[in-house]
């Protein structure tokens, strides 16, 4: 697993040990990241079930101004911490359950990124809480990584969807009046 494109480019990052942690593949990182490449510059993304943190540091690489990273499970947060070593940048780590973990985060983003573990069963109740939090500002996107299977209810508006093999990224914004 490496880090894509920007500064830190061909960075190595460790891989989880453990099928707890499903990483995001290249082929779908390259894809997210290639369709927001002139929107993460300089944004304020949250990296929600983080896992070893390969997004959030992928768009730490290219030019966020912040990055919240968030994941319950001890072996991810450690995993997370050893990836962010020598990285430079503003970043905050937040270990605990989603819900709580989403109170924490003191400011709006630019850009969130939604990716627990596909049989959580936590999307619906996750972007619920992302909104009425009122999280995502108001140009902000939000991209959800999902089995094809998965159909997503969200008070936001669903502007975009690639499927890539058995994975979809859903792509969503505040709905326009």
């Amino acid at each position: 697993m490496r880090v894509i494109s920007g500064k830190y480019k061909g960075k190595v990052l460790k891989s989880p040990s453990s099928d707890n942690i499903r990483p995001t593949g290249d082929k779908v990182k390259q894809a997210l990241f290639t369709k927001l490449q002139f929107f993460v510059n300089d944004s304020v993304v949250l990296d929600l079930f983080a896992g070893s943190g390969a997004l959030g540091i992928e768009a730490l690489s290219r030019g966020a101004k912040k990055v919240f990273f968030v994941d319950k499970d001890a072996r991810s947060i450690k995993l997370l911490k050893e990836n962010l070593k020598g990285l430079d940048g503003e970043h905050k780590v937040i270990s605990c359950d989603y819900l709580k973990a989403l109170d924490l985060v003191d400011q709006q983003c630019d850009l969130i990124i939604l990716d627990p573990p596909y049989a959580s069963g936590v999307y619906d109740g996750a972007l619920q809480k992302i909104y009425d939090l009122n999280l995502l500002n108001d140009e902000g996107i939000i991209v959800c990584e999902h089995p094809n299977s998965l159909q997503i209810n969200t008070p936001f508006e669903v502007f975009d969807a690639k499927r890539y093999g058995t994975v979809t990224l859903t792509y969503m914004q505040h709905k326009k009046n």
